[in-house]
């Protein structure tokens, strides 16, 4: 018995010393440690000794026994920390940087959407979002721009043959917008009297979205392209808080030594109208290529609400004033980066869209 438990003992450690990952290391350990393991078979044949030989092969099999958990603990310890420090085949170094994920980013519209967004909103306004397909009444009859008016010239239509003819009732001479022909909206203009019919003054909403132009594309040109319009309606609203409000946006988006100026412009549904154009940070106002030798680059449409507009949608215009004011989302990157082509947004080209 005595020899058994020595050959066994060097069998175990031998193959012990070989062993070279934890899944052979619990193979090891179930065939010589386990239930049904040799050692513990002969443990359970110490009851045919007798008494002194059983004390004898019982001290020296509980010894083994003792020694083979120590080697095995010892074993196990040296195979995970060389899992750690890489001395064997399982090599993972833990000093390594992780490997970066693949990520995406915003497209340079939409960072500029969330910028102008974020401006405006740091100023009390209200960030709201509506439909692509309108209805004539709201694109143009609404604004001040009946059919047949000159204005409307002014808009690429894309028309829509969906609308259904009305035959119901006609209240105080006007039809329904649902009984208005249907378009792809030229501007963000109609959710002026969108947001003025369901709200009650004070308002001060900013509303980005996509627009679209039946036009030639070129450098400057697109059949579609992001605006973004404002509007503020409340009593004692002048043409000063509208210089106030666009002149911090003004310097808050391009740079705070920022010029401004404002000239007259013509928009059916602002009274008296105005374009806002911010001094060229290229050549200081002295003239260059990118301004048109003019000192000046124009930046956004804007004016007093027409009384008849908000007079429309029930505001009372002897009481209530308000002004509006829409921007092109594209030209605000063109003009703060250089960007000479407009169709770069929408080509899809990653190398010029991971510059931003």
């Amino acid at each position: 018995m005595s020899s058994l438990l020595d050959a066994l003992q060097s069998k175990a450690l031998a193959e012990l010393a070989s062993i070279a990952d934890l899944k052979n290391l619990e193979d090891w350990r179930i065939l010589y440690l386990g239930k049904k393991s040799q050692l513990n078979q002969a443990l359970r044949s110490l009851s045919s000794l007798s008494i002194e030989e059983r004390r004898q092969m019982g001290a020296q099999a509980n010894q083994l026994k003792a020694l083979l958990e120590s080697s095995l603990e010892d074993k196990k310890k040296t195979l995970q920390q060389a899992q750690l420090t890489g001395t064997k085949q399982e090599y993972f170094d833990i000093t390594l940087p992780g490997r970066p994920l693949t990520l995406g980013r915003l497209h340079p519209v939409t960072q500029t959407i969330r910028e102008i967004c974020s401006i405006f909103s740091g100023l009390g306004f209200q960030v709201v979002e509506g439909p692509e397909v309108e209805w004539d009444y709201y694109n143009f009859e609404s604004l001040n721009i009946p059919p047949g008016h000159p204005a409307r010239d002014m808009w690429s239509t894309f028309w829509m043959d969906v609308s259904p003819r009305w035959s119901g009732p006609v209240s105080q001479g006007h039809l329904p917008a649902q009984a208005s022909p249907m378009l792809l909206r030229t501007h963000t203009s109609p959710m002026q009297t969108r947001v003025m019919e369901k709200t009650k003054p004070p308002v001060r909403v900013v509303i980005p979205g996509k627009v679209y132009r039946y036009e030639a594309t070129d450098a400057t040109h697109e059949s579609q392209f992001h605006q973004v319009e404002g509007l503020a309606v409340d009593e004692g609203i002048t043409l000063a808080d509208l210089k106030g409000t666009l002149y911090e946006f003004a310097r808050r988006f391009f740079g705070s030594d920022r010029k401004a100026r404002f000239r007259c412009d013509y928009f059916p549904f602002v009274e008296p109208g105005v374009e806002m154009a911010i001094d060229c940070w290229v050549c200081k106002g002295a003239g260059c290529r990118l301004c048109g030798q003019s000192g000046w680059i124009e930046i956004l449409g804007a004016g007093m609400v027409h009384p008849h507009v908000l007079e429309r949608v029930g505001y009372d215009s002897s009481k209530y004033t308000g002004f509006a004011f829409g921007m092109g989302v594209e030209r605000m990157p063109m003009l703060k980066n250089g960007i000479d082509d407009i169709r770069h947004f929408f080509t899809n080209d990653l190398r010029f869209l991971r510059q931003f």
